[in-house]
């Protein structure tokens, strides 16, 4: 085509258009492309066959389908696994043939079974397609009664009996008592089924038989114009849709169930069931089967068993891709890609580049991002109370109150030690409430969880040890460093500051959130190997040697180790060596052992670990149980939800029916300061000199960096898209309020928090939901996640009156609660794609899962990719455990350097599907574009060329994309 003779205008791309698709394509295009704000109801389709019972006819209920195909039993008594439904291509090449040749009524003024039946058959005579003396008999069959599999067989009366032997003529000229019902049954009204089916689901009945009377098959394909209960003919209360008919002459009674199967098939595909929809007229209803046949996968039978039922997927490929192709909208609007090319068939998405959205844009105002972020969330504020009353809400409460608990009591111990007391696990307590009941009720993010982090320990240790070694008041200090981080952070947020976190993509995330799980899993086994030191196992103890270390309390009836003889008299003794009797001997002659080693049994150690690993692995079972065949759904998802719950209470119970004194856990009991020389309110002048003052904002730099770098990096990991939060999100908001609890806390002598990782993904998983009503084999979808304030307030308000929950308290092991801590690190574990390829190094490839980046980057440059990332989680880690931990905050940022460095190693196609794409090339590409717009407007001449250019390459690349998609040559 000459460009500068023809106007490539969008009438003539609509033309190429044409040419280049199919007819049956092009009428799919214009169908399918016409814009509806109501999606297309469910269909719930059910397939009858025509059954002889005794000289009766009746329509048996034999398969059905919702997503997948269920049919009844040979045994006729129960019904099959959903299963996908296999179809030979023979049935649907037969389908085609009878909606050519047989009756099509689209929106047919329907009200009833008979009128629908008559108005059919109507057709047909007028058509010349069926006889009119064949009128009574085919519309005798179509009413019949139908039995659906809920229904008990149905055994006929004697008077039925006799009626059939009188001599009556089996296709009788009048209605007879076994018509189909006009009404809807009780069966049918009590069906437990409809709680698998949408609300405003429609059906689509499909009845197949073979009768003596026809010599060619009668059929019919009606839709209705508006859907009607039509009495019996359903076996859930559905109003009908659509009606398919089929009755043939005998012989072929396997032939016209394959063809029910493969209409029935159809109806419930996503694609035809849209066309069924908006047909205008039968071409349209044959465009769709051709399509149908054109995404159609052949398997060989000498390959395959065509009797094996395929399990139905976990994951459902939407039809989404496949109705784009044909939609209006997407003409010459090739799909951007992050380093691939259009028209792949394959049902992952392509990764587009690293966005998070309008949340962090920089607005260049003062504040800008902060009343953003108020404006967005003021509307949800009320939402998120009322939301959060969910009998799921009460199982995350409990969940990660025990969690913050064990957390603060562990940290609380530790800040006691490093700070001789000046803050300890009451300080620990009251700061973790208030911070949290604070954040929750006011942050833009309330899922996340405040607590202290490791950094922040080594910092007051440092601290303290500074301020001892240099006669500085500690506290004083402490305080004015909290002053000048909390105004460094009014600063970050007044700036924006928290645009920076757009740099940080997937590799960054999963370092960080990988670390902090590996942190939560070794901090827990470490504890418990501490126990095995504090209480060691004696291997060499047997029972039988515990009367040689008893010891005598008393003269008075005593023998030599403690062994009392109150029956003496009864036997002789003058010749028992007493010192060399074993436990069963003195028991044996009578005595009893004295003294308090006499029942040591140092098995505390070995009990830990049992109520530890008992712990995990029953919380673990229980959280999997609702994938589990037993029990309802609504039971298995609620012993899912209280899962750890149960486990907790499991064990307390079987620590206390044993009665070891394992350690428990240890509550203030009283509310005053750990350090009895110190009030609850810190001074900010009087011990220090002045230059104290402002010499405190050089380490409250690093605080605040510590502070911004660990907050933000938990929040993007808590908003990501995969937890489909709909409320959006408030970094400026979140880090506005970290900062003033900061200087409140400053004041208080209360510690400093900031976002726990591991514990806000648990609080995450606590919460998600799912779709209770699915279709016959279709797993639960992930809906989002419950989001609402309530539970994290109530969290710590719990956290804050559990000094008075002490005497309840201290019946909870420690080893318990260590379990908890173990089962949070390995589940924040699960979903990261970083552990997923870590895990593939120990793989065979022909085991290796089908991940949607094996298919797209090759392994060798996957491995690299991983071992870079090892080899950074395994310097942070190094660094953390030396002093050197405070800078713990630089080596995040180093992670965006090495990040940006991987640019140079790996190509942008590589990166999109193992990471992500940073946000600076997007900004390039369309500084370019926007650099292109001004040539344009400069030159008009010169921009209707580069219009038209832009057109060509359109329509070229939309040319591609069908050509794969219709196996075309290229244009």
């Amino acid at each position: 085509i000459d460009r500068n003779a023809v106007k490539l205008n969008d009438k003539f791309s609509h033309l190429l258009i044409q040419l280049i698709l199919s007819p049956a394509a092009e009428r799919l295009r214009y169908i399918l492309g016409e814009d509806d704000d109501m999606p297309n109801p469910t269909l719930f389709t059910e397939m009858d066959t025509l059954q002889q019972d005794g000289d009766e006819l009746e329509w048996k209920e034999s398969a059905r389908w919702v997503k997948f195909e269920e049919k009844v039993e040979d045994g006729g008594e129960r019904w099959s696994k959903p299963h996908v439904s296999t179809l030979s291509l023979h049935s649907l090449f037969e389908l085609r043939t009878c909606l050519q040749t047989g009756t099509v009524v689209l929106d047919l003024e329907g009200y009833s079974l008979p009128q629908i039946v008559d108005e059919i058959i109507e057709r047909q005579i007028d058509e010349g397609m069926l006889s009119p003396d064949l009128r009574e008999k085919i519309s005798f069959v179509l009413l019949r009664k139908h039995r659906h599999q809920t229904k008990k067989p149905i055994h006929r009366s004697l008077a039925d009996m006799g009626k059939a032997s009188g001599g009556g003529a089996r296709h009788a000229h009048s209605r007879s008592m076994n018509d189909i019902a006009d009404t809807l049954s009780t069966d049918q009204l009590r069906n437990k089924f409809m709680k698998k089916i949408p609300r405003d689901a429609e059906a689509s009945n499909v009845l197949v038989g073979e009768v003596d009377f026809l010599d060619k098959p009668f059929v019919a394909f009606v839709r209705l114009a508006q859907a009607t209960t039509l009495g019996g003919l359903t076996e859930v209360p559905v109003p009908t849709r659509f009606l398919f008919i089929l009755l043939g002459p005998t012989g072929k009674a396997k032939s016209y169930n394959q063809i029910g199967r493969a209409i029935a098939t159809l109806m419930v595909d996503d694609l035809f069931s849209d066309v069924a929809y908006k047909a205008r007229d039968r071409e349209d209803l044959i465009a769709g089967i051709d399509e149908f046949l054109d995404e159609v996968i052949v398997l060989p039978p000498g390959e395959w068993d065509p009797k094996i039922r395929i399990e139905p997927p976990k994951k459902v490929p939407t039809a989404d891709k496949r109705k784009s192709v044909y939609s209006l909208n997407e003409l010459g609007q090739p799909n951007g890609t992050a380093g691939g090319s259009g028209g792949h068939a394959e049902d992952e998405e392509m990764p587009v580049a690293h966005e998070l959205g309008e949340e962090l844009a920089h607005t260049g105002r003062f504040c800008g991002g902060l009343f953003l972020d108020i404006k967005r969330k003021l509307p949800w504020f009320p939402s998120d109370f009322y939301e959060g009353f969910h009998i799921q809400s009460i199982s995350a409460v409990l969940f990660i109150y025990l969690g913050c608990i064990t957390n603060a009591i562990t940290f609380g111990g530790l800040l006691g030690d490093a700070t001789d007391n000046y803050q300890g696990v009451m300080e620990s307590f009251l700061g973790t409430a208030l911070s949290g009941t604070v954040f929750c009720m006011f942050s833009g993010q309330p899922l996340i969880i405040l607590s202290s982090t490791g950094p922040i320990l080594i910092f007051e240790k440092l601290l303290f040890e500074f301020s001892k070694n240099n006669g500085i008041d500690y506290m004083e200090l402490r305080l004015w460093i909290g002053i000048h981080s909390c105004i460094q952070c009014f600063l970050l947020v007044a700036t924006d500051a928290s645009y920076i976190i757009k740099y940080m993509t997937r590799f960054t995330e999963e370092g960080f959130s990988s670390l902090i799980s590996f942190i939560f899993i070794s901090d827990a086994i470490k504890k418990m190997v501490s126990h095995t030191q504090y209480y060691p196992i004696n291997t060499d103890f047997k029972p039988d040697y515990v009367t040689l270390g008893c010891q005598s309390v008393s003269a008075l009836m005593s023998t030599p180790y403690g062994i009392v003889m109150p029956n003496m008299a009864k036997l002789n003794i003058t010749d028992l060596d007493w010192s060399q009797l074993s436990k069963k001997e003195c028991v044996k002659y009578g005595g009893s052992l004295v003294g308090n080693t006499c029942k040591y049994v140092p098995d505390l150690a070995l009990m830990s670990f049992i109520l530890f690993f008992g712990t995990y692995s029953m919380t673990v079972s229980l959280k999997k149980f609702k994938f589990s065949r037993y029990f309802p759904t609504k039971l298995r998802k609620l012993i899912s939800d209280f899962s750890i719950f149960m486990a907790i209470m499991t064990f307390v119970g079987l620590d206390r029916l044993i009665g070891l004194k394992t350690p428990k856990l240890i509550v203030p009991t009283e509310f005053k300061p750990t350090r009895p020389d110190r009030g609850w309110i810190v001074l900010p002048f009087g011990k220090n000199p002045w230059w104290v003052y402002l010499a405190s904002f050089v380490p409250a730099l690093l605080v605040t960096i510590l502070i911004f770098m660990d907050q933000q990096i938990s929040a993007v990991i808590v908003n990501r898209k995969e937890n489909k939060l709909r409320k959006g999100c408030g970094y400026h908001l979140d880090l506005f309020w970290v900062g003033v609890l900061m200087a409140v806390c400053s004041f208080l002598g209360l510690p400093w928090y900031v976002a726990a990782t591991v514990i806000s993904i648990a609080h995450i998983d606590s919460l998600k939901m799912e779709s209770e009503s699915s279709a016959p084999g279709e797993q639960p979808q992930f809906l989002g996640v419950r989001e609402q304030r309530l539970t994290g307030i109530l969290v710590f308000v719990l956290t804050g009156v559990s000094i008075f929950l002490a005497p309840i308290l201290q019946f909870i092991p420690m080893p318990v609660l260590y379990g908890v801590f173990l089962y949070m690190g390995v589940a924040s574990l699960s979903g990261i794609q970083f552990w997923e390829r870590i895990k593939l190094y120990m793989m065979p490839s022909k085991y290796q899962p089908d991940f949607p980046f094996l298919r797209h980057v090759p392994l060798r440059r996957v491995h690299l990719f991983t071992l870079v990332q090892i080899i950074c989680l395994t310097v942070l880690w190094v660094l953390k455990s030396t002093v050197l931990a405070i800078l713990f905050p630089v080596m995040i940022l180093g992670l965006l350097v090495v990040r940006k460095m991987l640019d140079m190693v790996f190509s942008q196609h590589d990166l999109a599907w193992i990471d992500d794409i940073l946000p600076g090339k997007d900004k390039k590409d369309k500084k370019k574009k926007g650099d292109k717009d001004d040539t344009k407007k400069k030159d008009k001449k010169k921009g209707r060329a580069d219009d038209s250019k832009d057109k060509v390459r359109n329509v070229k690349i939309y040319c591609h994309q069908l050509a794969d998609l219709e196996q075309k040559k290229p244009c």
